[in-house]
């Protein structure tokens, strides 16, 4: 009976996608959003040094979701104003609503748990806009009509850039005395 336990338990572990094991989204947000709390933010943002003229914000809704913005903006010196007088939330009003289309990165972490290939029992699912398509990680690979494989692979992805933005947010906040 134990050997069929263990056995069952193996195989399930095998039965997962490498790209959902590898994701850590999930760590990196709590940290942000713990960090955010303890200083009592809602908001915080960075101009991002590896690529010139690009910003990235996000915006805590404490037990609602995660709102992280990444783009490139056609005047950068006024963020870069704002980043400078830390108003944190005017940098993510304009990077959500005048950023360059083409350049925005824009991922809705519903509930704040990092991203999830596919929501648990009737939560939302998370979702991404990335150059003006949005892509919903609801798990439904069959009807956006690609393979789980291919539905996994992009997820980890997006996964992937999520942790990126999150990590210069959480630098910028470790970093700064931004209270």
């Amino acid at each position: 009976m134990a050997r069929r336990v263990l056995f069952a338990l193996l195989l399930a572990s095998f039965a997962v996608p490498a790209a959902a094991q590898d994701l850590k989204s999930g760590e990196v947000v709590k940290q942000l959003t713990l960090l955010l709390d303890s200083k009592k933010l809602d908001t915080i943002a960075v101009a991002d040094a590896k690529n010139p003229g690009t910003f990235i914000a996000a915006m805590h809704i404490p037990g609602a979701q995660l709102l992280v913005v990444s783009a490139k903006y056609a005047a950068p010196a006024m963020l870069t104003e704002l980043l400078a007088r830390k108003d944190f939330k005017g940098v993510y009003v304009e990077l959500s609503s005048a950023s360059i289309p083409s350049s925005k990165l824009l991922v809705m972490d519903a509930y704040a748990n990092g991203l999830l290939h596919k929501p648990a029992g009737g939560q939302p699912a998370d979702s991404i806009e990335r150059g003006g398509t949005v892509s919903t990680s609801d798990g439904g690979w069959k009807k956006a009509k690609v393979t789980e494989a291919d539905y996994m692979k992009t997820f980890g992805e997006a996964d992937a850039a999520y942790v990126q933005l999150l990590q210069l947010l959480l630098t910028q906040l470790k970093s700064t005395g931004t209270s």
